[in-house]
């Protein structure tokens, strides 16, 4: 996950200074949307421009009325201080809402952690408190070079179940094709009987396996002091005051054309707490 997966200065040309400018008028004029993004990492983002996050970049840039222009670079620890911060673009179209390293938008998705198994079993899991879990194989992501857990691994940890986990890192080789697929894969190969997966990740590639795969969410969406869903919006560097605003605006004038993107990627939706 991003944040949950994953889980962002140098101020020069951005969109907001061109908007304050008045550098937008004119088309040939206009300064670029420039987008930080990882090349390998569907179904948000890759390089061939095939993830929900580049489609709605894509919307962006024509609702700005301008190019599009992408740095490429790995999501990972360093992400933001090499690309973000340092100038080499203006904004990341997927970043956890209300995040302390940037500035964020509204949020323009929620989603949650899901229990994915395959259709054949009829497992129905739902809880981490299931008494069923104690007799399977639990596939969990890891987040970090450094090993980190993602939150249902802590959830399932805190219950004993640390043997029944399998652990699939969020990076994975980055030689093959989204590496982050293969937790999903796992459950279809039957390697794991289930796995709790990141939402998005498990509803795309959950859609693209030979066998059915069920996609139950997490219950309850709090385990404790810890969440199994966020908020998703748009960032930018912090003090981009004026380009959030116009990102806002975005977020909530094509908020049709944004829930019809999410639900072509599968992407499992859940509503904000009240």
């Amino acid at each position: 996950m991003k944040k949950p997966l994953a889980a962002v200065s140098l101020v020069c040309a951005t969109l907001a200074a061109g908007a304050a400018h008045g550098g937008r008028e004119g088309a040939e004029g206009r300064l670029p949307l420039r987008v930080c993004s990882d090349p390998n990492n569907l179904p948000f983002s890759n390089e061939q421009g095939a993830g929900f996050e580049n489609k709605l970049a894509v919307m962006l840039a024509g609702e700005l009325g301008t190019r599009l222009e992408y740095t490429w670079w790995a999501q990972r620890r360093g992400f933001l201080r090499n690309t973000l911060d340092a100038g080499h673009c203006d904004v990341v179209m997927g970043y956890p809402a209300a995040a302390e390293m940037v500035l964020t938008t509204a949020p323009y998705y929620r989603s949650t952690y899901v229990f994915v198994s395959r259709r054949s079993r009829k497992l129905r899991v739902r809880s981490f408190d299931d008494p069923v879990l104690r007799h399977l194989r639990i596939g969990v992501q890891l987040v970090g070079d450094d090993g980190a857990n993602a939150p249902p691994a802590h959830a399932l940890s805190r219950r004993g179940l640390v043997d029944h986990l399998v652990g699939y890192p969020v990076y994975g080789d980055y030689r093959t094709n989204s590496p982050p697929s293969a937790i999903v894969t796992a459950v279809a190969h039957g390697d794991v009987d289930v796995a709790a997966v990141w939402g998005p990740l498990a509803g795309y590639f959950a859609a693209l396996q030979a066998v059915p795969l069920d996609l139950t969410p997490v219950q309850p969406p709090m385990d404790g002091s810890i969440p199994q869903t966020f908020s998703i919006s748009i960032a930018v560097r912090r003090g981009d005051t004026t380009l959030r605003q116009r990102l806002d605006r975005f977020v909530r004038d094509r908020r049709g054309d944004i829930d019809r993107l999410l639900a072509a990627y599968h992407v499992p939706v859940v509503e904000a707490e009240p």
